[in-house]
Parts: C-alpha cells; structure tokens; sequence
C-alpha cells in the first residue's frame, strides 16, 4: 500500500526519499498549490494523483483524464508523478504535453475526456507548482470536490484499480490553435502587443493573433522559465507597465498581456493606459450585448460596479450577477445561470455558448477584444474605455497573511463591519449602504463607493480591492477605512502593492 502522506519532511533525507509529503493548506478552494520540494515532494504528488483518481471512482465519473504541464523547470516532473498515481487509480491518462489550461479544457471536448488535471503554478512566483482539477466539463473542481479530494490524499484513503494506461496525444496544439482561428478574420488593421511574461502562452498567442490578421508586436514570447523580466501576471503593475511602454513605443492600437498558463488576459489601451479587467469586463459587456440583448453575465465581487449601474447596459437588458470570486466558483455560477460569460478581476473571462464553452481562456478573451474592435472600426481602445461612466478603482492589493489564519481574519473584519451597520455607525463618514458577504466583505457607503476584503484562494494572502464612483480621493478614503479595520488585526502583514 502506497503510505499515508506527512505534512512536513526534511530535505536531502532518507524520509525525504521514501515518504510522500503533502502540506494540508496546499488545498486550495478551487484547485491545488504547493511550494514543490518545500511543501509536496514528489511522492506527494504521486499520492495526489492516486487521491484524485480515487475520487474519480467515488463520484462515478469515466476514469479518462486530460493532463499537461506549463513551462517551468519542474513541472513536467510534477505531471509524471501525477500520472503515475492516476494510473494506479485505474486512470486512462491522455498527455497533450507543454500546454496552456485552456488547451487542456478544451482537450476534454476535443478527446471526449470526462476528467481533466493540468499541471500548472499559473501566475505564482517560480517554486510554486499545482494542479487545475476537473471532471464535469466545462466546469472545474470547487470547494466541496477539493475538500473529498484533501480528506481522501491526506488520510491515505486509497483507491487501486487496474486499466490505468498512459498515451501521448502528439501535436495537439495544433488541434486547439484550428479551433480558435475557426472564425472570419477581422477586416480592421490592428497593430497588437502580446506580451507573454517568457510564460506558456508565448509559444502559441502571437501565432493565433496573426492566422486572425492582426500585426503583432511579440514581448517577452520567448519562452524562459526563470521568469528573467517579471511574473507573467497580467494583473502585476510590472507586467502591465512594460506593456504601456511597448504600445506607445509601437503605436499599437492594444497592448494585450498573458499569464504563465494562458487563461487570463491583460489589456492597454492605445494610449498606454493599463484597463483593469472588470471595466474590459463592461466593455465586452455592451459589446456583446448588443448581439445578444437581454443576457446575464456573471461577475465577481472584486468588480467594478457598473455591471449593475450603466445605462448602456441597463437599457440593453442586462442581468448581473455578482457572485464569489476564483475561476471554478465563476465558470459553475456561468455554466448554472447559462449566462452568456462571466469576468473576473483577476482577468479570468468565460464565455458561454454561443461565443464560447464555458472555460476560461486569455487567448479567447483577446479575441473577443480584437473583434469588438473590429466592430468599431472609427472607435480606438481609449475612446471605447472612455465611453463608460467614470470610476476610480485600485488594482487588487494583498497584505500578507499565513494560510492558517487568514479566513479567520476576514471573518472578523466581516463581523466587524456587520456591528458596524447594526449600530448605524459611519463608515469614511458616511452610512453603510449595503455589506455582500458572499465571499469575504464588500461594503458600500451612500455614495456608492466601496471597499471589499477576502480571503486569496491560492496565496497566503489577504485581498483587497476599492472603488468610488464619485472622486479618487473617496477612493483613497475608503482604502483607508478599510485598512484600518484590517490593522486591528496583528497577523495582517504588508502589502504587495497598494494606491
């Protein structure tokens, strides 16, 4: 019997060697990370797939699984691990090789694969490693999927069977670049930056964007996984700063930025101004809902508020639908409500029948900027993003907070603010309009301006995010009120970067 995995082993011993360690907090909400040697071994890992695989039986699903590995120095190592415990588990693996996630999503369809485990860190700093986990496409693990998952790993609960087999799908690439180009290419000249952070999404984005006529500006596409210029996140001001500086180098007409597994997209305008992406999220928004009028689309609570309050989309009949924030909980509430897409702040975009499958994909996402675009041919990205009603909003700010703690923290920073409103007291001067407590606290004063705290599903983090529909300097207000309430809380370290 395969043994029962340890939180902790020392390197570069004997334990080491012939224990598989895996750390509890590497558990995530939606999907797993790890601090790989430091966190998970690689005997972990095997258990991890023996787990999984494990579940697969328990929930009845068709053991045929999807696998592949970004491009970091470790992580086909990873991939090899899991798949050797997926095997065990009676699990026909399918290995599509260096991959994006989204390829992998759609490797499901395209393969008819019921479960899917993609081997990748996404945007996290080199070291990180984890797995994307699904078995109900589109949609991929949640918490209660992770939880099994965690009891049934970390208790050794496992499953053996026989028929597990293993088979390299060559050149599938190639199938998931087809189906993406499968569309009219656009008629409107455009001169585009991808940036690519030297992540997975270098190899296969500025190839996608030029089969669908644009002239691309490739940055950082080289693919270097010790990550030499900064992380590939698009949502890092470092990333999105060096995409301003290539767009009014270039005279491109967007600038339009990868992460390290390619399902999330960053946009600049023409103008070198970086777009967070909940207000690229209105813009698709207006502009799809003109195609399709009276949709819904999903949002998450780190959003702008104009989902609910433009006039533009209001008057096209728009449901939104603010809902808990991470990639799995969006794509379920998507695929649930049938909407038409859902966006995250982070820059996770689903789109929905007809314009999509349901998954997250920054290539799609970028396509979909490209052809609104195309749709507004006398229209620049500037002059797009300055038709909606101003807001000032801040990036996505994280003070540290150790993994053990950190739900705890916000749930006393969502108690505080409920006494709060209980006993009418005022918040940056003002009364407390409304608290959503759907994930973490998002509080709203009179004026409309708000400030949301939660608990970061994948980092040891807490997140915070502002927005004032009427000044920057409510803004700013409101970003101190929330801090100070954060600060009454000892284990809330500094952030990674605030306004």
């Amino acid at each position: 019997m395969f043994p029962k995995p340890v939180p902790q082993l020392a390197t570069n011993t004997y334990a080491y060697e012939s224990s598989p360690m895996v750390k509890p907090t590497g558990f995530r909400e939606y999907d797993a990370r790890w601090l790989f040697e430091k966190e998970i071994n690689l005997m972990g890992v095997q258990a991890l797939g023996l787990g999984l695989g494990t579940l697969l039986h328990d929930m009845g699903v068709v053991p045929n699984l999807v696998t592949g590995h970004d491009f970091r120095a470790y992580s086909a190592s990873i991939k090899h691990a899991l798949t050797v415990g997926l095997m065990a588990a009676g699990v026909k693996v399918h290995d599509i090789g260096l991959a994006l996630s989204p390829m992998a999503y759609f490797a499901q369809f395209d393969l008819d694969c019921a479960a899917v485990a993609m081997v990748t860190a996404s945007h996290n700093d080199n070291g990180w490693t984890g797995v994307k986990m699904g078995a109900q496409r589109p949609v991929t693990f949640g918490p209660d999927e992770m939880g099994r998952l965690r009891d049934i790993v970390l208790q050794g609960k496992f499953r053996y069977a026989e028929g597990g087999s293993y088979r390299f799908v060559e050149d599938f690439p190639a199938r998931y670049i087809a189906d993406l180009v499968n569309r009219p290419k656009i008629k409107r000249k455009l001169k585009v930056v991808a940036a690519c952070g030297n992540g997975t999404a270098g190899a296969f984005a500025p190839q996608i964007l030029e089969k669908l006529g644009c002239e691309v500006v490739p940055l950082d596409t080289e693919l270097d996984f010790t990550f030499p210029n900064y992380n590939p996140n698009p949502e890092d001001l470092h990333m999105l700063h060096a995409m301003a500086a290539k767009v009014l180098e270039t005279k491109a007409d967007v600038g339009l930025g990868f992460d390290g597994d390619g399902d999330r997209c960053g946009v600049v305008d023409n103008r070198g101004e970086e777009i967070f992406a909940d207000k690229i999220g209105v813009m698709l928004a207006r502009d799809l809902s003109k195609l399709y009028p009276g949709s819904t689309f999903v949002v998450d609570v780190k959003s702008t508020g104009l989902f609910a309050t433009d006039p533009q989309l209001i008057a096209q009949g728009v449901t939104s639908d603010y809902w808990k924030t991470g990639h799995s909980h969006i794509k379920r509430r998507v695929t649930d409500l049938k909407a038409l897409a859902g966006f995250e702040k982070s820059g996770h975009f689903f789109f929905n029948a007809p314009v999509g499958r349901g998954y997250d994909d920054g290539i799609l996402t970028a396509i979909h900027v490209i052809e609104m675009l195309d749709r507004n041919p006398d229209k620049s990205m500037a002059e797009l993003y300055e038709a909606l009603p101003k807001t000032w909003g801040s990036p996505t700010m994280s003070p540290h907070c150790d993994d053990e703690v950190k739900y705890g923290v916000a749930e006393k920073v969502t108690e505080r603010l409920k006494a709060m409103q209980a006993k009418g007291e005022r918040f940056t001067g003002q009364k407390i309009r409304d608290l959503v407590t759907v994930n973490g606290v998002r509080v709203t004063t009179e004026d409309g301006t708000w400030g949301l705290v939660r608990a970061s599903s994948n980092k040891p983090e807490l997140v915070v995010v502002v927005e004032s529909p009427v000044s920057e300097a409510r803004m700013r207000e409101m970003f101190a009120a929330v801090d100070g309430v954060l600060r009454e809380n000892p284990e809330v370290g500094a952030y990674n970067q605030t306004i």
